[in-house]
C-alpha cells in the first residue's frame, strides 16, 4: 500500500487537464505513441473532443519507476470540468489523497478552479500547484502574475509551484516525482470490515453496470456478497479488477486500491455515485460521509418532430439514462406539440449535451421547449408541491404562494469589466453579496440571484461583456417566495402551452411585448389574419397581428361603379373569416426557440 498513490487533476475548462493526463500515460508506458490516435485519449466521446471538455470522468492506473528505484502504482481519477458536474468532482476528490491544481499560464486562476480547489481543501487533499502552457509566447509576460495568484490563493511556497507544457511534455517527469514525494500513501486496514466509495458507474450492454470504486478499509473479492447503503440492494460480485486502458481482472482488491466491479446489476439507479459499499454479513459501522441524491435543476420538454416517433424517442431516452443517471424524464402532452417527455437536467450544458447525443447517437429529430426551473408552490394549508411546467402553476386567487430557486454565483473577472457585469446581474434581479480583489486587476464578485434568470442566456451575455475573460461558478442556496406570474401566449385566442413561461411580475409587460414581436417575425403568413397575444390570466398585456396573404381581387375591375369592387372585397373578407374558424396554424420549431433569443 505504501507504493500506491491516488490523485486527481482539477482545473477550469480548457486549461490542459486531459492533455497532461495523456502525457503521463505516455511517460509511464501505459499508452504507446502509436496508440495516441487523437489528442485526448481519455476523452473518448466525439462530443468531448469537439468541445474540448471532459463530460464523463475516467480512471486509469499507471505503473511508474521513480528515481529512488522503486515501482509505484499511480491511480489517476479524472474529473469533469464543468460547473454542472460539481457533485461528481466532489466524489472523485473523496477517493483521492492528493490533487494536481492546473492553471493556464495565459488565463490565470478562474472561477471553476477556485470552486474545485475549495472542494479539494475541504476533503483534506495535498495540493500540487502546476502552471501549464508555459510554451506559449504570451505566457512569458503573464506567468509571474499567475504565480502570484496561486501564492495568494493557496498560500504555498514559491518553490512548490511546478511549471509544465502538457502539449510538449515539458515538466511532466517532475510532476510524477512530485506526486510520489508530496502525496501521502493511502491508509487503511485490509482485514477490517469492507468500506468502499462508489465515485462513478457506467453501463455496459453485455456486463450490466460497471461500478468504479475506491476501497478505504477491508478487502473485496469475487463471489463476495455486496451491500449498497443508499439503495439497500445486495448483489453477488462477478468480476473485480483495476482500470488500465481497458478493464483488467485481478479477482480481488484491498484497502487503498482503486478499481471496478461487475455484479449483473441491470439498473444504474441502484449504484448511486457517492454511495458506500460493504459486506452484508460483516458491515462497516457507518457510511462514508458526503452522499447526496443529485437533483435536476433545469427542465425542458423534448418532443419528437414526427408524432409517430414517440416510442422510438422513449427507447432512446431509456438507453441514455443507462449511461447518465442524472437525467430524469416523464411523459407529458402538449396541445401544440403532441406527446413528448418532460426531462430534468443538472444544468444548461448537461441539457445541450443530452439533446446533441439524442440527435447524433440515436438519430432522433426532436423539438425542444424553453428550459425552465423547478418552482415550489405552497398552498394555503401549507402543503408543498413542485412545478416544472408553467401549465401546472395554480391560477391567481387560490391563495398559493410560489417560490423559486436562488443560487449563489461567483464571478471572476478583470476589473475593467466590473461595471458591465454588475449591470447584467442587477438587471437579472441579482443581489450583490461580496466583492474581493484577488489582485490589482482581478476581482471576485459574489451574487445571489434566481436560477431562472441564469438558465436562458446569462452565460453567453457574461462572456460577451467580458470579451471571454470572466468565468462563472454557481451553487443552489434555497427557495424564496417571489411575485411570479404565468405568461400565456394565445394564437387566434387559443393558448399554446409550449410557449407559456413563468416570469416575475415586474418583467412580464416587457417580456410579453418582446415575445409577441419575435413570434410575428417567425410565424409564416396564412390566408387569414393571425392574432398573437400575451396574457396573464384573463388580462391581455400585449398584442400583434400577422397580416393575411391576399389576392388582389379588384385587379380585373377597370373603372365602373365602386359597388362592384366592394362586392368582391366583401366576398373575400367572408372567405377569410370562414378560413380563420377552421384554420390550424402550424408553428415552426424556430418559434419555440425564439424565446431563447429574446434579449432580457
Amino acid at each position: 500500500m505504501k507504493n500506491n498513490r491516488n490523485f486527481c487533476i482539477i482545473a477550469h475548462i480548457d486549461h490542459g487537464k486531459s492533455t497532461l493526463a495523456d502525457r503521463m500515460l505516455e511517460l509511464t508506458g501505459r499508452v504507446t505513441e502509436r496508440e495516441m490516435t487523437n489528442a485526448q485519449i481519455l476523452d473518448d466521446n466525439p462530443l468531448e473532443q469537439e468541445r474540448g471538455i471532459t463530460i464523463k470522468l475516467h480512471a486509469i492506473q499507471m505503473d511508474y519507476k521513480a528515481k529512488d528505484g522503486q515501482e509505484y502504482k499511480l491511480n489517476l481519477i479524472d474529473t469533469p470540468g464543468h460547473v454542472d458536474f460539481t457533485y461528481e468532482v466532489s466524489r472523485s476528490l473523496a477517493a483521492c489523497e492528493g490533487a494536481l491544481l492546473i492553471v493556464d499560464a495565459t488565463q490565470g486562476v478562474e472561477a471553476q478552479t477556485i470552486s474545485n480547489l475549495y472542494l479539494a481543501i475541504e476533503a483534506g487533499l495535498e495540493i500540487i500547484p502546476i502552471i501549464n502552457k508555459i510554451d506559449l509566447p504570451s505566457a512569458q509576460t503573464t506567468v509571474e502574475g499567475v504565480k502570484q495568484q496561486i501564492l495568494d490563493l493557496i498560500g504555498c511556497k514559491e518553490e512548490e509551484i511546478l511549471y509544465a507544457s502538457a502539449k510538449q511534455g515539458t515538466g511532466v517527469p517532475e510532476i510524477l516525482e512530485a506526486i510520489i514525494e508530496r502525496i501521502p500513501a493511502p491508509k487503511g486496514d485490509p482485514t477490517a470490515p469492507l468500506r468502499a466509495l462508489i465515485y462513478d458507474s457506467i453501463f455496459d450492454p453485455y456486463r450490466g453496470v460497471v461500478v468504479n470504486f475506491r476501497v478505504f478499509e477491508g478487502t473485496i473479492k469475487e463471489r463476495d456478497k455486496i451491500f449498497f447503503f443508499a439503495t439497500e440492494m445486495v448483489y453477488e460480485i462477478e468480476e473485480v479488477g483495476i482500470m488500465l486502458m481497458k478493464r483488467h481482472r485481478t479477482k480481488q482488491l484491498s484497502a487503498g486500491d482503486v478499481g471496478y466491479l461487475t455484479a449483473s446489476i441491470r439498473n444504474l439507479q441502484d449504484t448511486k455515485v457517492g454511495d458506500t459499499m460493504t459486506h452484508p454479513n460483516r458491515p462497516c459501522e457507518r457510511a462514508i460521509e458526503g452522499f447526496k441524491v443529485v437533483k435536476p435543476m433545469v427542465f425542458s420538454g423534448i418532443y419528437p418532430a414526427d408524432a409517430d416517433d414517440f416510442e422510438s424517442l422513449r427507447e432512446s431516452l431509456s438507453k441514455l439514462v443507462l449511461n447518465d443517471s442524472a437525467i430524469t424524464f416523464e411523459p407529458e402532452t402538449s396541445s401544440a406539440l403532441g406527446f413528448g417527455f418532460r426531462c430534468g437536467f443538472l444544468g444548461l450544458l448537461h441539457m445541450e449535451i443530452v439533446q446533441e447525443r439524442l440527435e447524433r447517437e440515436f438519430n432522433q429529430v426532436i423539438v425542444t421547449t424553453v428550459p425552465n426551473v423547478r418552482y415550489k408552490v405552497v398552498d394555503k394549508n401549507l402543503n408543498e408541491s413542485y412545478v416544472e411546467n408553467p401549465s401546472q402553476l395554480p391560477e391567481g386567487g387560490t391563495g398559493a404562494s410560489v417560490q423559486e430557486p436562488f443560487i449563489r454565483t461567483q464571478i471572476l473577472t478583470p476589473a475593467e469589466f466590473l461595471g458591465g457585469i454588475m449591470k447584467l446581474c442587477i438587471d437579472r434581479r441579482g443581489i450583490v453579496k461580496n466583492q474581493t480583489y484577488l489582485s490589482q486587476d482581478r476581482i471576485d464578485i459574489e451574487f445571489e440571484m434566481p436560477l431562472a434568470e441564469v438558465v436562458f442566456d446569462f452565460y453567453d451575455k457574461l462572456k460577451s461583456i467580458s470579451r471571454g475573460y470572466a468565468s462563472l461558478d454557481y451553487e443552489f442556496v434555497e427557495y424564496r417566495e417571489e411575485d411570479l406570474v404565468k405568461l400565456d401566449v394565445l394564437l387566434n385566442g387559443e393558448k399554446v402551452d409550449a410557449l407559456s413561461s413563468i416570469v416575475h411580475r415586474s418583467k412580464s409587460m416587457d417580456w410579453g411585448r418582446k415575445l409577441c414581436s419575435k413570434l410575428k417575425e417567425l410565424i409564416p403568413r396564412q390566408m387569414y389574419d393571425v392574432t398573437i397575444q400575451a396574457a396573464i390570466g384573463s388580462k391581455i398585456i400585449s398584442r400583434t397581428n400577422v397580416q393575411a396573404l391576399r389576392k388582389d381581387v379588384t385587379a380585373k375591375c377597370y373603372g365602373g361603379d365602386i359597388t362592384r369592387k366592394r362586392k368582391l372585397l366583401e366576398k373575400q373578407k367572408a372567405g377569410k373569416k370562414r378560413m380563420k374558424q377552421v384554420g390550424k396554424i402550424e408553428i415552426p420549431q424556430e418559434a419555440f426557440l425564439a424565446v431563447l433569443s429574446i434579449d432580457n
